[in-house]
């Protein structure tokens, strides 16, 4: 797959659209197929589980994965949400900042 994306597991968005508008989390998995990413805390679903040897069954609550088109990367300086773009430091190594403040995101 020849796309790019921007989000990576362990970054912080906010999402900017959906029942969950303005919340934000870390995101756990990206699911590179589907377009998608798994955020904690965010697109809260309920599922009905049967009783295993090491699980009690009941009514669980889970994430489910959000489209990666609803969520934007969280600034690290104002927490609001960012553009992403790339740069390359004088060390050679190329890098992720937020545009919206140009602090460098990857460390």
């Amino acid at each position: 797959m020849a796309d790019k994306f921007r989000v990576k597991k362990g970054d912080k968005v906010v999402v900017l659209t959906g029942k969950d508008k303005g919340k934000s989390g870390e995101v756990l998995r990206v699911v590179r197929d589907e377009r998608r990413a798994l955020v904690s805390g965010v697109n809260m679903v309920k599922r009905h589980t049967k009783q295993t040897q090491s699980e009690q069954g009941g009514i669980v609550s889970k994430e489910a994965p959000i489209q990666l088109s609803n969520i934007a990367l969280q600034d690290p300086k104002d927490g609001k949400a960012t553009r992403v773009g790339y740069k390359t430091l004088e060390d050679g190594r190329k890098v992720r900042f937020a545009k919206r403040s140009g602090e460098v995101i990857d460390v």
